[in-house]
């Protein structure tokens, strides 16, 4: 063939011989020749006819395997972006079918592995998408493979692809979510079932036959033993996935009996002594044995009734336990004899765990998933049939009362704590050689426990000693009793017995006096300088951050103090480097616990802390450095002012960390944390770090920022916490950050909220600066965008931000001229109109009655906030308000007159649904002082102003009887300021409350203000009466007289 086409990507048609051109050229190893290839079957993905031929690619056996494999490899995940009928560019019906028409041939044909593989991913992807409604007969037609396959004088290639690709159908129809795609795996499983377990016993009986009686036939029993475990990988899926209820199956419960003893048969010829199988029959037989421990786990686990119920499950779950026992014997280093330095010798064994290790981890596993059974049962909200609910209950009773007695619980309690809670000498030997590395791995949490026999272990004796603890706690005190002694020299086993101590805190804490062995033993323990005492204060240092939460008394916290400032002290040769980063990753626990007090710390503070960022200065791994920073992080949170004099100290040892953690984006967060904790602990203090902490929050929100995407979130804390902690005026550094919000509000993401948080902090901060022509005009216009498509909860926060901005610019000047600015702006950017129509279209909707009744498009407390902002502005100022009012009904098209006559009706209306009480004052404030217009439009209301002043008089009158009438007045405001140092944000909040009309106006006062004023402008009392009072009801007339406002 030609080489590679020269022309441009989008030049190059698509035809057999071009594309067999740009796959080689991606293929190949030329960097140039691979970006050019790779970009070209990019732009042919959403081509007709691309994927046919790559099938063609793959299926034509003449051409490099490396063509071939990317050929398939580019189908595979073209199947991911364009299969599904939904996609853009879906792949169309009539390719879709020819490509599927030769996937299974060409899969048991396919001699390379590699490739035969790929294709098998291939069909189950499709089978995920089209099975059963586009290819319904793709299972039988693997089925009807299956059967030919495993006949005499059949291809023997065929048998193995088959299976290869029945395995990942079964695998992609597993994860399946959907119930329809569920009951389509389980629709079909009895059938493959059926016929693969024939194919599975027969491939053992083969392969044990030849082992057994010997033959001339070492490569085709070697080919079965393969077999049969491909086999074995697919029931075992197929068992747990494959049936709603396996234990109801006459058949599975059959080959659950054959694999049972084919465990237990082929367990004792992989571990017997000597042995005499060859290393390649070994190892497939292990892996025979493993498959079958995942089938009892994964039972345990996804069907617990029918695990349970299965025959012999009592009986296989303690022939578990009997094998982890007999593990636990020679597991850990209880008897070894610590020399004077933990011995070390050789490297760690990286090999795979052993066969029989990975079996007790199951058990242990398994145990657990039975002891969950019992008391911690699966939840689900599928409906269950009496029959099922009898199931679960007679196999809850099973294990409790078969498996789950008195003898067996005490019997792994003891063995997890005499066994696996002490520590190999493996453990002992990577604690010297890699000890950064051992402690990260023996205090790591997360999923991890599953895949080591330690941690599994302390997850099993935590669910024993919670469900039987009235039968295992005084067993466990007894040996506690018997080595908590300064005497018991015995540190191996002293400290797996302080492990199980720690980790039953919550449940020994009222049978155990730890203050009482606090002072008796850990202190004189931790000073102990024998053999191995290294191994005794780092549990001592994790047994006090279990406890702390838990029962340790106030005034043994400065002992608790004291251990850990000895624990950090790298001058003792014993506190090794294991030793102190475990000490300064537990003291998080101790100063994060609620009991915290900060006068008792702080004479030990200056070693404390000093220690913990040295261990953060020696440590190598990211994640060592990051929990200590974490420790650092809790204290200076802690200790809030009292931090400042060691504030340098951190702040010095934050650059380098940030120059060494390159593109570890997780480290730059936690140093971003740590600073935004700084700022807020140090108050107004904080701005000399200003110079450190602006050019890291602008590094991290400009648009583009490479780092943007992973620290944003954090330099917006740091943001926001920087503004609340600074007093004005502010610099113009500062100021000049301001503009980065736009971009931030815009996206509307998940940190819309906290950019909405410090606009209004620079609100506070700098009205002047926020409320400037271009500032306020980007702000407004931002928020238009966002008007109608927000949640009630962010809209709120909108709402609220620019009742903000009014009140501030009504503080700058003593006349209305920076609140006509406002709400010029807000008409001018359609903010103001887009508010109305959305409040107009409510009120049309309230007209609407019976079937033609319209759901109200606004929720009400969306409609609450929206008056809010209009009270805020007629509160301001009326002629203000008027104007708006009339600027932005001309741009809606509509008189203004038009607009009162529905606008007021409406806010009257909704009154009703305002709930809280400043709102309800703010709104009666409002409308109150529409009267100052002396317009008919709001005089014809009297009705309505009427109601709303009796209700809101009423209300605010309640309790507040000897404070004028008004219950939301501050009649002494500086009695509310804290004693302690607060934040400069703090102060200017306050003040802006204080002189919030809505807490200096009294409501009584000034409803009897504006009604004398209003009786004035209507030329007396007499002619109000006959003229408008005539048009009130007489009820509330008079309901409203009682107040004692007016008569």
């Amino acid at each position: 063939m030609d080489g590679p086409i020269e022309l441009p990507p989008e030049a190059n048609p698509l035809t057999p011989q071009i594309l067999y051109n740009v796959l080689r050229s991606a293929a190949s190893g030329d960097p140039q020749q691979i970006q050019t290839g790779a970009k070209q079957l990019q732009q042919w993905e959403t081509e007709k006819g691309y994927y046919s031929l790559l099938q063609d690619v793959f299926q034509d056996k003449g051409l490099p395997v490396e063509i071939r494999y990317l050929a398939i490899i580019q189908l595979k995940n073209g199947i991911d972006k364009y299969w599904r009928k939904t996609a853009t560019n879906a792949v169309n019906r009539d390719e879709k079918s020819h490509i599927r028409s030769r996937l299974l041939q060409s899969g048991i044909d396919e001699a390379d592995r590699r490739l035969a593989l790929q294709n098998a991913l291939v069909i189950a992807k499709i089978v995920r998408f089209e099975f059963p409604n586009d290819w319904p007969d793709v299972v039988n037609s693997v089925i009807a493979l299956l059967r030919s396959s495993s006949n005499p004088g059949a291809n023997p290639m065929h048998l193995p692809r088959t299976l290869l690709i029945l395995l990942h159908i079964i695998k992609e129809l597993s994860t399946a979510r959907l119930q329809r795609s569920k009951a389509s795996l389980q629709s079909v499983s009895p059938e493959i079932f059926f016929v693969l377990g024939r194919v599975y016993v027969d491939k053992v009986r083969r392969w044990r036959s030849f082992l057994e009686d010997g033959g001339n036939d070492e490569g085709g029993a070697m080919d079965d033993i393969e077999l049969s475990l491909l086999a074995i990988k697919v029931l075992r899926r197929l068992l747990v996935s494959g049936f709603e209820f396996p234990n109801r199956d006459k058949d599975v419960q059959e080959f659950w009996t054959v694999v049972r003893n084919q465990f237990g048969d082929l367990l004792a010829i992989v571990t017997r002594e000597p042995q005499v199988l060859t290393a390649d029959v070994h190892h497939w037989i292990e892996r025979h044995v493993i498959q079958f421990s995942k089938l009892h786990l994964e039972m345990a686990r996804m069907h617990p009734a029918a695990f349970a119920l299965l025959p012999d499950s009592v009986a296989l779950v303690k022939a578990y336990w009997d094998l982890v026992a007999d593990f636990g014997e020679t597991f850990g280093s209880k008897s070894m004899v610590i020399p004077g330095k933990i011995r070390h010798g050789g490297e760690a064994d990286d090999n795979d765990k052993p066969l029989l290790e990975q079996l007790s981890l199951k058990g242990l596993l398994i145990v657990r998933a039975c002891v969950k059974m019992v008391f911690n049962p699966m939840q689900t909200f599928r409906y269950r049939r009496p029959e099922d609910k009898e199931e679960e209950k007679q196999a809850t009773h099973l294990m409790r009362s078969d498996l789950l007695t008195e003898g067996l619980v005490r019997n792994i309690m003891e063995k997890i704590v005499t066994g696996f809670f002490v520590f190999r000498e493996t453990d002992l030997r990577e604690w010297e050689e890699e000890p950064e590395e051992w402690e990260r791995r023996e205090e790591g949490e997360g999923d991890g426990w599953e895949f080591s026999i330690r941690p599994c272990s302390e997850k099993l004796f935590l669910d024993l000693i919670i469900n039987f603890k009235d039968l295992l706690i005084q067993p466990l005190l007894n040996v506690f009793y018997g080595v908590a002694t300064p005497e018991s020299s015995d540190i191996i086993f002293k400290d797996s017995v302080y492990t199980a101590i720690g980790l039953s805190a919550s449940v020994l804490h009222q049978h155990l006096d730890f203050d009482a062995f606090l002072t008796s033993t850990l202190v004189t323990e931790v000073q102990k300088t024998q053999p191995g005492g290294n191994i005794l204060r780092r549990r001592i240092a994790v047994l006090l951050g279990q406890w702390i939460s838990v029962k340790i008394s106030g005034a043994n916290r400065p002992l608790v103090y004291q251990i850990f400032q000895h624990l950090l002290n790298k001058d003792d040769p014993l506190n090794d480097q294991v030793v102190r980063v475990t000490a300064g990753k537990q003291f998080s626990h101790v100063a994060d616990d609620w009991g915290f007090e900060v006068q008792p710390f702080l004479p030990y503070t200056s070693n404390i802390l000093g220690g913990v960022m040295a261990l953060i200065e020696e440590a190598e791994l990211t994640e060592t450095k990051m929990a200590l920073l974490n420790t650092v992080s809790v204290i200076v949170e802690r200790l809030e002012h009292h931090i400042s004099p060691y504030a340098e100290k951190i702040v010095a040892l934050l650059p380098p960390l940030w120059e060494q953690s390159a593109e570890e984006h997780l480290m730059k967060g936690a140093i971003l944390t740590i600073l935004t904790k700084l700022i807020t602990s140090m108050k107004d203090e904080s701005r000399r770090y200003h110079p450190l902490v602006l050019p890291l929050i602008k590094h991290a929100i400009e648009p583009g920022s490479e780092t943007q995407v992973y620290l944003l979130e954090d330099a917006l804390d740091l943001w926001a916490a920087m503004l609340v902690q600074t007093a004005s005026p502010a610099s113009a550094d500062i100021l000049s950050l301001s503009h980065y919000l736009f971009p931030i509000l815009e996206l509307g993401t998940e940190h819309f909220r906290k950019a909405l948080e410090i606009t209004e902090s620079y609100v506070l901060l700098a009205p002047t600066h926020m409320l400037d022509t271009s500032m306020r005009t980007q702000l407004f216009t931002t928020f238009t965008s966002l008007l109608g498509t927000l949640k009630p909860e962010a809209n709120g926060v909108i709402m609220h931000l620019i009742e903000t901005i009014i009140r501030s610019a009504a503080s700058l000047t003593t006349d209305d001229r920076a609140v006509s600015a406002i709400a010029t702006t807000l008409v001018d950017t359609h903010f103001l109109t887009k508010l109305l129509a959305g409040l107009r279209n409510a009120h049309d909707a309230r007209q609407t009655t019976g079937p033609n009744r319209k759901a109200p498009p606004l929720e009400t407390i969306v409609e609450t906030d929206y008056f809010s902002v209009l009270a805020r502005l007629a509160l301001a100022s009326t002629d203000v308000f008027g104007s708006a009012l009339h600027a932005a009904s001309a741009a809606a098209g509509e008189d203004v007159a038009h607009t009162l006559a529905w606008l007021l009706p409406e806010w009257f209306h909704h009154f009703g649904n305002v709930g809280h009480p400043t709102q309800r004052k703010l709104n009666c404030l409002a409308l109150t002082k529409l009267l100052e217009t002396g317009q008919p439009w709001i005089l014809s209301r009297l009705q309505d102003l009427m109601t709303v002043w009796t209700d809101v008089v009423t209300e605010l009158q309640e309790g507040a009887e000897e404070r004028g009438g008004d219950s939301l007045i501050y009649w002494d405001p500086t009695s509310l300021k804290p004693p302690n140092p607060e934040a400069p944000e703090d102060e200017r909040r306050r003040h802006l409350t204080f002189t919030d009309p809505i807490h200096t106006l009294n409501i009584n006062t000034f409803i009897a203000t504006h009604l004398q004023q209003m009786i004035a402008r209507a030329g007396g009392e007499d002619r109000f009466r006959t003229e408008w009072l005539v048009n009130v009801d007489r009820e509330v007339v008079e309901g409203f007289g009682r107040l004692g406002v007016w008569s």
